[in-house]
């Protein structure tokens, strides 16, 4: 579902050297597949979730997404693939301050062009325990109910894919767990890939799958 080839990303620093940061030769998720990506500080977890979703180009290499390649998209023809095929939870949430949670959601899906579902939005709320919530501003929620909004903006367009970026980093320590069950339970019910990155042994511990990023990034591998 999920085929990255011989990627290589660098970036440049100010004095012009080049940083490479990604070298991956092989790397793929099955279909409703559930992975979690560790490694040190540093060693390119946000990058590859970056490079996966188009949001960044590779320098080199191929990233396939059931069987387009995203690299030969235009900005613009990527950016609809993301919106219609995409989930993305960002570490720090990027929910839009002027909007509520309900219209959020909503947001995302005007992205692809399709109908808006209003129902399924305000059922994806319901789900992460917010239909007392939906008309209230980011301001107006914690930090956990806005991870959540998060969460069901995600997976508003029924993606293939949900990346996770540390979802639990800025969540207290109460509610870390409901939102990696949420994640896993909707992906799971959905049959939607999940590949998360987290720092967490708490979190990591609870998937059969581990891919430690330093044995196959060539970048940082050890």
């Amino acid at each position: 579902m999920l085929q990255l080839a011989k990627i290589k990303k660098s970036f440049h620093e100010p004095d012009g050297t080049v940083l490479p940061i990604l070298d991956i030769a092989d790397y793929h998720v099955s279909p409703g597949e559930q992975v979690v990506v560790v490694g040190r500080s540093g060693c390119g977890k946000t990058t590859l979730l970056h490079v996966i979703s188009g949001i960044s180009r590779p320098d080199s290499g191929r990233v396939k997404l059931d069987n387009i390649d995203l690299t030969v998209l235009t900005e613009a023809e990527c950016d609809r693939y993301r919106a219609e095929r995409i989930g993305y939870v960002f570490q720090t949430f990027n929910l839009l301050a002027g909007f509520s949670a309900l219209e959020n959601v909503l947001l995302a899906m005007r992205f692809t062009g399709r109908r808006v579902d209003a129902d399924r939005a305000r059922q994806l709320l319901d789900r992460v325990g917010l239909a007392h919530r939906v008309t209230h501003k980011p301001a107006q929620l914690s930090v956990g109910e806005q991870q959540r909004v998060a969460v069901a903006r995600a997976l508003a367009n029924r993606p293939k894919l949900l990346l996770a970026d540390e979802p639990t980093a800025n969540v207290d320590s109460g509610h870390q767990q409901q939102v990696v069950d949420l994640l896993r339970e909707t992906c799971r019910e959905e049959k939607v890939a999940l590949v998360m990155v987290t720092h967490s042994p708490d979190v990591s511990d609870q998937f059969d799958r581990i891919d430690r990023l330093e044995e196959i990034n060539a970048v940082v591998s050890v």
